[in-house]
């Protein structure tokens, strides 16, 4: 068993604690830290001033004890966590992380559980708070001291959760924990330990709750596409001032790291201009998605590509920097008509969804055209020269013109730099009745039929001759690349 003790800073120097226990802030934070501590070990709980983990189950997920350790040092200290120790009971990582040492951080080295115990003040022991003047006054001053008191006048002197802690302290006895249930949704909030006047330095106030996020989402195997940052204006603010504001930020693809969403939160709030000192933050998860894992290769990474950061993250952040319409991506929309077939939209924002999208085909299909019968009801030889393919088939253009532009017809034919060969289609369009185009008050209804065209000099084209109109005319519309 490896175990791992978190003690606030906010708990003090002084082992006991007060008689009327943790005050509302220490047992805020002690929450917190408990909710983020979640995404390591599902074995959490709070005993006294401290954050109590069981992590043996977790040391290969996280690359091994000495990658996990340092990790839980680096991103505790910024929640607020004094000291860290270790143990191979709670208890124990309990009392080394209130005389301030390490504790034995391996878990080969439980066999030196009992002198590591020994040299420590009994006040780290919580049994031994209620008789401390006792056990002084007897001459104990470390819990060395307690352990070799006779058992039998300790049960007679003082009562039994002593003794049993005693045993439960140097693993003779087991320990039995309440686990930290995680809340079905985030808000947490955090009070400033002083009032801040510029957007952009809520940031580092933030960032401990997005810590906080991150844990909790890790916990849940989920990412956030939008999270909401609220902010108290002090008491003190000038009068018709708002209580406070808030800002939302959102993500194109659900994500929990840390680095992006701070980094993101920076992007934006250094577009707000604060009405108020600021006393307070509160941070609230308002879209959660479930987060497909990938798994890691046990390739090495290319060298090239290993401390870059990824596109989708950068483009966010230009677009946070920029405005959101100044950063567009294309957006497959489930429309049969080319000009709205694609849209453009803003990279913060979620996409609508995957498409399926038809396999290329070849632009000429040799196929057997199907036999027939002729007048006199004998059935005619297949044909092996190319045929035209059904209009489902039909390749799209990877170039469409912004307006299609009107062709010349002669004898019922179009032209286009010359006459045009018709290899492919028809492929019949029609629809758009639902489109209403306010500015100019009138449906987008299109009734066409596509074809695939070749010009000697312009190549492969996609042209459309009109229907349901007095005068059927032809349209060049794509290029072919």
């Amino acid at each position: 068993m490896l175990w791992s003790a978190l003690r606030l800073a906010e708990a003090g120097d002084a082992l006991p604690l007060p008689s009327a226990g943790l005050d509302a802030t220490v047992q805020a934070a002690l929450q917190a830290v408990a909710v983020w501590a979640l995404q390591f070990t599902p074995r959490v709980t709070l005993q006294d001033e401290s954050v109590l983990m069981e992590l043996a189950a977790s040391l290969r997920l996280f690359g091994g004890a000495r990658a996990l350790r340092e990790r839980l040092e680096v991103e505790a200290a910024e929640l607020g966590v004094g000291q860290v120790a270790w143990g191979p009971n709670g208890l124990s990582a309990l009392a080394f992380a209130r005389a301030g040492v390490a504790g034995l951080p391996g878990m080969r080295q439980a066999a030196l559980l009992t002198d590591r115990l020994d040299a420590l003040p009994m006040q780290a022991l919580s049994a031994a708070w209620p008789h401390q003047t006792t056990l002084a006054h007897i001459g104990c001053r470390t819990l060395g001291d307690v352990r070799r008191l006779p058992r039998g006048g300790m049960a007679r002197r003082f009562d039994k959760h002593l003794l049993q802690a005693l045993d439960q302290l140097y693993g003779h006895a087991p320990e039995a924990h309440t686990w930290v249930q995680l809340p079905e949704a985030f808000e947490q909030r955090l009070e400033l330990p002083f009032r801040v006047d510029d957007a952009a330095a809520l940031v580092f106030g933030a960032r401990r709750l997005l810590l906080q996020l991150a844990g909790w989402l890790a916990a849940r195997h989920s990412g956030v596409t939008a999270f909401t940052l609220h902010w108290l204006h002090d008491a003190m603010r000038a009068r018709g001032t708002q209580a406070g504001d808030a800002l939302t930020v959102r993500t194109a693809e659900p994500t929990r790291q840390v680095e992006h969403l701070s980094r993101l939160l920076a992007e934006h709030l250094a577009h707000v201009t604060l009405e108020a000192p600021v006393c307070e933050l509160r941070l609230s998860a308002d879209e959660v998605h479930a987060l497909t894992e990938v798994s890691a290769s046990w390739l090495p990474d290319d060298p090239r590509t290993a401390g870059s950061e990824p596109l989708p993250l950068v483009l966010e952040r230009v677009s946070a920097r920029l405005g959101p319409d100044k950063v567009v991506r294309p957006q497959l929309l489930e429309d049969h008509r080319l000009e709205w077939m694609c849209q453009w939209q803003p990279v913060a924002e979620p996409p609508a969804g995957p498409l399926q999208v038809r396999e290329p085909v070849a632009l000429l299909k040799s196929v057997p055209r199907k036999r027939t019968r002729t007048r006199s009801g004998k059935r005619s030889s297949p044909s092996s020269s190319p045929s035209i393919a059904h209009g489902g088939d039909l390749p799209q253009p990877s170039f469409i013109l912004a307006e299609p532009l009107r062709l010349l017809v002669r004898q019922h034919r179009p032209h286009y730099q010359g006459e045009l060969q018709l290899l492919m289609g028809p492929q019949r369009i029609e629809g758009g009745w639902w489109d209403r185009d306010a500015s100019a008050n009138q449906h987008r209804n299109v009734a066409r039929d596509y074809w695939v065209a070749f010009s000697e000099h312009a190549g492969l084209l996609w042209v459309f001759q009109t229907r349901l109109q007095t005068e059927p005319a032809w349209f060049l519309h794509g290029h072919f690349a």
